[in-house]
């Protein structure tokens, strides 16, 4: 490996504790304990709890280079929080916009399968995860790679039920829980109580069938070409 090819940083990504950190804690906590008159109040409280996540996005970005339309849509989901929030707009649009977002990523994972801007590819099947090529290689070798095809679009299925799912109890914790007007103490500190909720009662089975997905797809690689996972994994041999 030649001196260029080693001095060359690798690209690093933010890490699982920074997000649960700037999206989730830090905003929780503004949100809920500095939105009285006597701190911040409800309209400075929420500027600046949603603008921890914003900030967070964008110096990730920085870092690493790359547009991720996940992310992006996170962002923007903050932004409409803050918009409904400042605008003192029904807060029965914070459980549309609640649901929109994972329901626009679930309609990409389904409308890209079938072209080189795949969610599925760019999330499961990336260079960062395996070694995409060989992978391809070995596929062509066993004849496999039609079978693999149907594999991945089973992927497809599961992994765009997982946001299906975050829609549904996106809609139904906001609408449960978002009553009060906003632009009041009250609508922040229910803000923030969805946020601080919306990990353990959505993230976690959310994450659980993605998992599923991944895992589904990785055996199938071992299966469809005979060889162990472990030989196309990034960073590998």
């Amino acid at each position: 490996m030649s001196d260029a090819v080693k001095s060359k940083p690798a690209k690093k990504k933010g890490g699982f504790f920074g997000n649960i950190v700037f999206n989730i804690i830090i905003p929780v906590l503004i949100l809920t304990k500095f939105s009285g008159e006597a701190h911040l109040g409800p309209m400075w409280a929420l500027v600046v709890a949603l603008a921890f996540p914003v900030l967070y996005g964008s110096w990730d970005f920085h870092r690493s280079e790359k547009v991720n339309f996940i992310s992006v849509l996170g962002v923007i989901s903050v932004l409409l929080t803050g918009g409904i929030g400042l605008l003192q707009l029904d807060p029965a649009y914070i459980a549309i916009k609640e649901a929109a977002v994972p329901a626009v990523i679930a309609v990409g994972v389904l409308l890209t399968h079938n072209t080189r801007f795949s969610l599925v590819r760019k999330l499961l099947l990336n260079e960062e995860l395996i070694q995409t090529e060989k992978l391809a290689k070995a596929l062509k070798a066993r004849q496999a790679t039609e079978a693999f095809e149907e594999k991945l679009k089973i992927s497809t299925y599961l992994l765009a039920s997982s946001f299906v799912l975050s829609a549904i109890l996106n809609y139904v914790l906001a609408k449960w829980i978002v009553v009060s007007p906003a632009g009041t103490e009250a609508f922040n500190a229910e803000i923030g109580r969805m946020t601080a909720l919306s990990f353990p009662v959505i993230a976690i089975p959310c994450t659980i069938i993605m998992m599923g997905a991944v895992l589904y797809l990785f055996s199938q690689i071992g299966k469809l070409t005979g060889e162990d996972l472990d030989n196309f994994l990034a960073g590998g041999d």
